[in-house]
């Protein structure tokens, strides 16, 4: 009898900017201090790499600006992001899945997700869920997108699909969408979530996740109203 090869547990990768003051969240700003919008990215990225830590994976990358830190969990992967504009980044992020474990899925997510849930991503990837499946895509609320998976990676199909895509705009999400379609992917789409980019967003955030690291620093800031709610 011929033996049945089992399915590869997906590769998850991560892209991040390390949680520096006057880097990172600036939006968040004035509202915020420097100080306090790098602390939510801090709370942002530590919540986004302990819910994916639970989620079965054979591989866990963390593609980062910038150093690691005290908020690096055990078991993740760190490696530096290319230089380029964030097109450029995505598509080298996921030529190193591709490198690292050419026959397994690669699923990219932001760090502006705190409240991702294990199990928003679990069951799709699981064996049978991605069954008949070529690619995963998360729809972000502001017209972005919080996730991009592919079954089947290599960094020029990631180029194809990636480069040039303008992003952070309303239309990054239709633009990036379209050439999935016109690649010939199945697509499986993933629940539409906020990205964290204003205070606004931080306060819908921090209420879908209560007890995320997130909210708890949200919360902390006391000395700003405004902000805290």
């Amino acid at each position: 009898m011929r033996a049945v090869l089992a399915a590869p547990p997906p590769t998850l990768l991560v892209i991040a900017k390390s949680p520096v003051p006057g880097r990172v969240k600036t939006r968040l700003t004035p509202a915020c201090t420097p100080e306090q919008a790098a602390a939510l990215a801090e709370a942002a990225l530590s919540d986004t790499l302990h819910t994916l830590a639970t989620v079965p994976a054979g591989r866990r990358l963390l593609v980062l600006d910038g150093e690691p830190g005290r908020w690096l969990p055990p078991g993740w992967q760190v490696l530096p992001q290319s230089g380029g504009g964030l097109d450029a980044r995505l598509v080298a992020a996921f030529g190193h899945a591709a490198r690292l474990a050419p026959d397994a899925p690669a699923l990219l997510v932001g760090m502006d997700t705190p409240q991702l849930s294990a199990a928003t991503l679990a069951e799709p990837l699981s064996p049978t869920g991605r069954a008949g499946t070529d690619a995963w895509y998360g729809p972000a609320s502001d017209g972005g997108f919080w996730a991009l998976g592919l079954a089947r990676p290599t960094e020029d199909l990631a180029r194809r699909l990636l480069l040039g895509v303008p992003m952070s705009t309303p239309d990054t999400g239709s633009t990036l969408l379209d050439r999935l379609g016109t690649a010939g992917l199945t697509v499986h789409r993933l629940p539409e979530a906020t990205d964290v980019d204003t205070v606004e967003d931080a306060l819908l955030v921090a209420s879908q996740a209560p007890r995320s690291r997130f909210a708890a620093r949200l919360r902390s800031f006391r000395a700003a109203p405004e902000v805290a709610g």
